[in-house]
């Protein structure tokens, strides 16, 4: 815990492009969330939250993409030695971080991505994993840049309209729009599958007893 305050500390003291660094490197290594350092940032200069928002986005976005780059290309060694440090005793953390993204892929694809980027879940995992797992590196980097966009612009907005009242119930606010927009992709997720679902197969027998015309009787006889 010292060295990623001290980390955090190291950051801060080069202003907006220490927080841009933060970003970068969370997105593919173990150094603290920029969302602290944004935080801050945002409280001391409120005219500039929207700034401090769009350099974080980008920087993590390129981050996640050095982040796929060290999956596609080191694969399942690198990712086991960069988090081998959350590892305990009798417990393989690597792995089991790994087998949880690998399950969250096959059942959503790249809106795992999106919620990685976008919620506390670490996003660095997940951009080393989508590497490894051969994601589409398009669709990759267009679900990290939603999320990532839209958690550090929720941040720095929030703070610009209600400051320091605010700062402690962050992490309710950016959980609230979480589930916000769960609910709507699964309901537009079911509505979809509804209107695609393919209709029942005609009972070829029962319409032949109905045609009256000779060459459709002739088609059933065959």
């Amino acid at each position: 815990m010292e060295f990623l305050h001290n980390m955090g500390q190291f950051f801060s003291q080069f202003g907006v492009w220490g927080l841009s660094l933060n970003s970068f490197i969370e997105s593919f290594f173990l150094v603290p969330p920029p969302d602290f350092l944004l935080i801050a940032m945002d409280l001391n200069e409120p005219n500039r939250a929207l700034y401090f928002a769009a350099m974080c986005t980008i920087a993590s976005v390129i981050g996640g993409a050095v982040g796929f780059a060290i999956g596609k290309w080191l694969g399942r060694p690198a990712f086991d030695w960069i988090f081998s440090g959350l590892q305990k005793k009798g417990n393989n953390k690597a792995k089991e971080y790994f087998d949880k993204v690998e399950a969250l892929y096959n059942q959503y694809g790249a809106w795992a991505v999106f919620f990685a980027a976008f919620t506390p879940i670490p996003y660095k995992v997940f951009t080393i994993a989508s590497g490894i797992l051969k994601m589409n590196f398009a669709s990759f980097m267009l679900a990290s840049f939603i999320g990532r966009g839209m958690r550090f612009y929720i941040v720095s907005i929030v703070l610009m309209i209600f400051g320091e009242k605010i700062k402690n119930n962050l992490e309710l606010v950016i959980l609230g729009v979480t589930l916000l927009i769960v609910v709507f992709f699964v309901i537009l997720y079911k509505k979809r599958h509804s209107f695609t679902k393919p209709k029942n197969e005609t009972n070829i027998p029962e319409l032949c007893k109905m045609n009256k015309k000779e060459e459709e009787k002739d088609f059933c006889k065959n």
